[in-house]
């Protein structure tokens, strides 16, 4: 898990000329934790999903069922191009990357209505999430990908992973994200969230989630004292 874990391009698991390493981890130069400051760098990675944007957005090569009250000509399922758009009768072209199922619905009654229908009634349901998926790795019971399906928090994607691997994994689950082309990291205990002493994190479309397993806690506590000063979580 360890080598998969620092194989996420992030600079710094290596150590630096002069530093000794442990399991292809840096060590020696690294830098005390500063809980505090790494609770606060939780909180605001919880912060992060803000009421009223949490919504699933439409992406490419997500399939749509559409339909519209009444008119069966239509009704079809249509997946949204690389582009961001799709193809539909009357309308033509209209872009869908960024909204959600109820902003194309409000989008195309307006099309339509504009010009071939009086108050029409359209219905968008995401048949398949293609664009938005999430990682989860480690000691869980079925790592893999998971689609991302609008707001879902930390404990919901352990949870479809199968839960925790009761056999090897410990309460410490890190979870990478990319933003503005900089990779950041946050750490969280899984037993203080489901004993209602910490927030439960929502994840974003893109996220890695790693959970740790108890027998490399020592290693594992040494690679989160590697982490680069770059990320957007400066307290590791």
């Amino acid at each position: 898990m360890l080598a998969l874990v620092c194989g996420l391009s992030l600079t710094g698991c290596a150590g630096s000329s002069g530093t000794g390493t442990e399991g292809g981890l840096a060590t020696g130069a690294a830098a005390p934790v500063d809980e505090a400051a790494l609770s606060s760098a939780a909180a605001t990675f919880v912060s992060a999903s803000t009421p009223g944007n949490t919504a699933y957005k439409i992406g490419p090569l997500d399939v749509l069922d559409i339909s519209v009250f009444q008119v069966p000509e239509l009704t079809r399922s249509v997946q949204v191009a690389d582009n961001g758009t799709v193809n539909l009768p009357l309308v033509g072209t209209v872009p869908t990357t960024g909204k959600t199922p109820q902003d194309m619905e409000r989008d195309l009654a307006q099309r339509l209505g504009a010009r071939y229908l009086q108050s029409p009634q359209v219905s968008v349901f995401v048949r398949e999430y293609n664009s938005q998926r999430v990682t989860v790795e480690g000691a869980v019971k079925s790592p893999g990908i998971y689609p991302l399906r609008g707001k879902t928090s930390l404990l919901q994607f352990i949870a479809q992973a199968g839960g925790p691997n009761t056999d090897t994994a410990s309460d410490t689950v890190l979870v990478f994200r990319q933003e503005g082309g900089r990779r950041s990291v946050a750490r969280f205990d899984i037993d203080a969230i489901r004993d209602g002493k910490a927030a439960d994190p929502a994840i974003q479309a893109g996220d890695v989630i790693v959970a740790d397993a108890s027998q490399t806690k020592t290693a594992f506590s040494l690679f989160l004292k590697a982490l680069p000063a770059a990320t957007t979580f400066k307290s590791f």
